[in-house]
């Protein structure tokens, strides 16, 4: 396995300013970092790649879809809006050197109907996900799809439905991601809900309830964490926590306040994963 760190921490754009950063969490032990692909030019992300694989940081990718990209919209023009999107961050993930595209990408993010989903809102966002996943394999990209809680998403919320879904789509490119933080709110239990989804287990968000500093929140770390060892998960584990660095997006999650200092978030993350994993460095 392969620990990581999401620079959403941070901020949504990372620069070369962010380059510092990078270089205490390697100094940490950090096997790599994590991106949002929000901005930017292939030309822009290749000159970070080049920069993370020079300095052996390994690089995953968050991505996301607007309301006018949404996939599992009734409308064609918006659906195919939502397909080309996903295209240009998997050209981007490609430039990064990324390995895993992760996110809520099913769909857009906090767009409700008020209304349970339909089959045709899965088979459409099912139909642009299959046509994603083989543009991803050009790029060698597996994309992973995030199943979120209930007042972040209506489409996937627990790894049952999202299991469904990846067995549905059945491109070898498609795998799923799961998310302490939200198992935490839709699941009866880490493990269970971690041995639902092994088969196609790719991705591993690490994320307390809080989304504070893991392990000094209510998350049941030793149930996550034997369940990821007993079905041999090998894979990134990257930590995913939040703070108020950038206004608009912590708006855009409803991030009101600071959970826990930046510095312990990312070395005491390390140290709980680490000895939960039973990693060595």
């Amino acid at each position: 396995m392969k620990i990581g760190m999401n620079m959403l921490l941070w901020t949504n754009h990372v620069t070369e300013q962010h380059f510092g950063i990078v270089d205490d969490l390697k100094k940490t032990g950090y096997d790599g970092i994590e991106l949002f692909f929000g901005e930017g030019s292939e030309k822009y992300y290749s000159g970070l790649g080049r920069h993370f694989s020079s300095i052996d940081m390994g690089v995953t990718g968050v991505a996301s879809l607007s309301a006018e990209q949404n996939i599992a919209s009734p409308d064609k023009k918006v659906r195919e809006a939502g397909l080309e999107r996903l295209k240009w961050s998997i050209d981007m993930g490609e430039a990064a050197n990324a390995e895993v595209l992760c996110g809520p990408f099913h769909s857009t993010f906090a767009l409700f109907t008020r209304q349970p989903p339909t089959l045709d809102e899965k088979k459409w966002s099912n139909e642009m996900l299959l046509k994603a996943a083989e543009y991803a394999k050009g790029a060698n990209i597996i994309l992973t799809p995030e199943a979120v809680n209930r007042f972040e998403c209506y489409l996937y919320n627990t790894m049952a439905d999202l299991g469904e879904m990846v067995k549905t789509v059945n491109h070898p490119n498609l795998g799923a991601m799961f998310d302490t933080h939200h198992a935490n709110i839709e699941e009866k239990s880490q493990s269970g809900a971690i041995k639902t989804i092994a088969p196609h287990l790719k991705h591993v968000h690490i994320s307390e309830n809080d989304r504070g500093t893991p392990g000094k929140g209510q998350i049941d770390w030793d149930d996550v964490f034997s369940a990821l060892k007993e079905i041999d998960y090998h894979g990134w584990v990257t930590i995913e926590a939040f703070s108020t660095a950038i206004p608009e997006f912590a708006n855009a999650i409803n991030v009101w306040r600071n959970y826990s200092p930046v510095e312990e978030v990312y070395t005491e993350g390390f140290k709980l994963i680490s000895q939960g994993l039973g990693i060595t460095k």
